[in-house]
């Protein structure tokens, strides 16, 4: 059965002037149940998720500070949210979705996240729409709780997983992978274990090609015993932040190729959603579901 993480908190309403397309996160469920891909027994709430496991991917300091909502005025400025306690709640439940997500992936093949991706979290502040790293936090709760050897986290977004990229630069057993616009944000770049920068205008012959070929160089080496998936959406020619040119079908053809060498090596995948700015909310739902779609052929039993 594909489990899904999904909670009403979600779709937290932010003030005017900070709009950020969340009604994503009401719509890709209706969706996907509309169209048969799954039912509401697919769906798990999550709670907060156990402060220590947040704090395997975080500082102390910066964490009491989001508790008593004390980041300073430029350290909110850089996430780009007003701080509220309705927020921090939001990314206390995502992450506890990411981390049962671990289970379910091991159990049934695969599992998802319909928010998630927070992938500009460092260890010590948010930036970029993200307070807290799930990717991060959920694969410190994988390695301890399955003594695995190796993970791999694969960041298709369109924007490099820089706070993933530095809090996991000395995690031996954790290899990052982010395939991202080259001069798109973050402008200061982290060092992933493998960064391939994208121009812009890139389209789906040369993205796919690319996001073939390192696929294939990744499983030709040790396999992981799990894979974050990070499936952004802002890769689509229609976001408004991506800068690249890829349809709607190679977005689905990227996902495809991921969930095809997960199959061919049974390695369980939790996919989480990353961004998506399209002008029309249709584009970034579609696409999304498209990859709830092809998540489907990694289903156990």
């Amino acid at each position: 059965m594909l489990k899904i993480a999904f909670s009403p908190i979600y779709k937290l309403k932010l003030p005017e002037g900070h709009r950020f397309p969340m009604i994503k996160y009401e719509l890709i469920p209706e969706q996907l149940i509309y169209e048969g891909v799954v039912n509401k027994e697919n769906f798990f709430p999550p709670n907060f998720i156990n402060q220590k496991w947040v704090l395997k991917a975080h500082d102390k300091i910066y964490i009491n500070k989001l508790n008593t909502l004390k980041l300073s005025k430029i350290e909110i400025r850089k996430t780009g949210f007003p701080l509220t306690k309705e927020l921090i709640e939001r990314e206390y439940v995502i992450s506890e979705g990411t981390r049962m997500c671990v289970d379910y992936a091991i159990l049934y093949g695969a599992s998802a996240n319909i928010a998630g991706g927070t992938h500009h979290s460092f260890r010590d502040r948010g930036e970029g729409f993200c307070l807290l790293n799930d990717v991060a936090i959920a694969s410190f709760y994988a390695l301890e709780k399955y003594n695995f050897k190796k993970i791999l986290i694969i960041d298709l977004d369109v924007h490099q997983g820089n706070g993933t990229a530095s809090i996991m630069k000395n995690e031996k057993c954790i290899f990052t992978f982010s395939m991202h616009g080259k001069k798109n944000y973050p402008f200061k770049k982290e060092v992933s274990d493998l960064d391939i920068e994208l121009d812009d205008g890139t389209g789906d012959f040369e993205y796919l090609k690319k996001v073939n070929e390192n696929l294939t160089n990744l499983f030709n080496n040790d396999l992981p015993n799990i894979i974050f998936y990070i499936s952004g959406v802002d890769i689509l020619s229609t976001d408004k932040l991506g800068r690249l040119n890829i349809t709607r079908n190679g977005c689905k053809e990227r996902d495809e190729l991921v969930y095809e060498y997960a199959k061919k090596y049974n390695i369980p995948v939790v996919t989480v959603m990353g961004g998506g700015y399209s002008e029309k909310i249709y584009d970034i739902v579609e696409a999304h579901c498209n990859t709830f779609k092809a998540m489907t052929s990694l289903i156990k039993g």
